[in-house]
């Protein structure tokens, strides 16, 4: 069950670049995104309130991620573009999030060693049995106090329902730290055939019993207010690359 749902030079437009990014995912290299949009994008993970004060990280696909921005706050924002638990590396995955201080120092750290692996050659399947391997031999720590992890972005590209296949999708929800937890400890039951079925909190396990999560989607009425203040972030990444327009078919 997952939900799962990363720069060129900064004087170019995202409209002048649209032309030589490739409009499917044909291949397995990562684009280097405007600065400017990949901002916009990570912070838009996190509550306006906390935007300004947040660290960002921004992703050089031939070395991982290089600090950007340094907040004053604990929350750090960041589009996480390989995920360690997918079976290959695509070139089509966007993820927008942002951890508070215990997710920083834990699980954001495991992405962005992903990705620096990533850049140093290692492939799909040995980067998910190291990581797998970290995660059992606890080489990797995990938050060891609750904390929360902010995904209220108005679109997010990964697998994700009805069919776990990869999407480009408004999801905006917030992810509680829930390593070992099970929706079985919950009482949930979430159906991906179900929409209404994962209105309440269930456990997203990301390729980890350590590596867990319960998801919380906003509501209707909030979801609504997040595409509308982000009409113009929607329209740019659009513009940019096609498969970041909503409603964009599988791959």
């Amino acid at each position: 069950m997952k939900i799962r749902q990363r720069r060129v030079l900064a004087a170019l437009t995202v409209l002048s670049l649209a032309a030589t990014v490739p409009a499917s995912p044909a291949g397995t290299t990562l684009d280097r995104m405007p600065a400017d949009l990949e901002t916009r994008l990570a912070l838009s993970a996190a509550p306006p309130a906390l935007r300004g004060d947040a660290t960002v990280y921004l992703l050089d696909p031939a070395k991982g991620y290089q600090l950007s921005k340094k907040g004053s706050s604990g929350v750090t924002c960041m589009v996480e573009r390989t995920s360690w638990d997918l079976s290959d590396f695509r070139d089509d995955i966007y993820i927008p999030l942002c951890y508070d201080a215990a997710g920083t120092s834990t699980y954001l750290q495991h992405i962005m060693e992903a990705a620096a692996l990533r850049a140093q050659g290692m492939d799909a399947d040995t980067l998910n049995a190291e990581y797998r391997k970290r995660y059992r031999d606890k080489t990797f720590k995990v938050p060891e106090k609750s904390g929360v992890s902010y995904m209220v972005a108005p679109i997010m590209r990964t697998i994700g329902p009805p069919d776990m296949k990869v999407h480009t999708m408004a999801m905006p929800h917030v992810m509680f730290y829930a390593p070992g937890v099970t929706n079985e400890d919950l009482g949930a039951k979430p159906d991906l055939a179900d929409p209404s079925s994962l209105l309440s909190p269930f456990v997203d396990r990301q390729g980890a019993a350590e590596h867990s999560y319960i998801i919380q989607l906003v509501g209707d009425a909030e979801k609504a207010t997040i595409l509308a203040d982000q009409k113009v972030l929607l329209d740019d990444l659009c513009a940019y690359r096609d498969i970041l327009c909503l409603g964009h078919g599988n791959h």
